[in-house]
C-alpha cells in the first residue's frame, strides 16, 4: 500500500496517510476539521538498482541501468588526477 502526503489549504498542516489504491482521498484535516486536505505529489521513496524483470523487459535501445552509470561514474571521479587551471590569461602585460 502506498504512503500518500496531504496539506490543509487552510491551516497548512501536513500529514501522511497508508491507503489502498482503491480508497478514496481524504479531505477533512485532522488539525483544524476543516474539509480542505489537499493530496501532494511526491517522489517515489525507491530506486530500482542491478538487473531484473524492470531492467529486461522494459528497457530498449541504448538506455542505460542507473545503477550501471553511477557506478561507472564513480570510477571515473576516481581515476581522474586533480587538475588545476592555469592562473594565467595568457595575455601579455607590458
Amino acid at each position: 500500500m502506498p504512503i500518500y502526503e496531504y496539506r490543509c489549504t487552510e491551516c497548512g498542516h501536513e500529514m501522511e496517510k497508508l491507503q489502498k489504491l482503491s480508497d478514496a482521498p481524504l479531505s477533512d484535516c485532522p488539525a483544524c476539521g476543516k474539509p480542505a486536505l489537499q493530496k501532494l505529489v511526491s517522489a517515489a521513496g525507491f530506486r530500482l538498482k542491478g538487473g531484473g524483470w524492470y531492467e529486461t523487459d522494459f528497457k530498449s535501445g541504448n538506455k542505460k541501468n542507473i545503477a550501471k552509470a553511477d557506478s561507472k561514474r564513480k570510477e571515473e571521479t576516481k581515476s581522474k588526477p586533480d587538475s588545476k587551471p592555469s592562473s594565467t590569461s595568457g595575455k601579455k602585460t607590458g
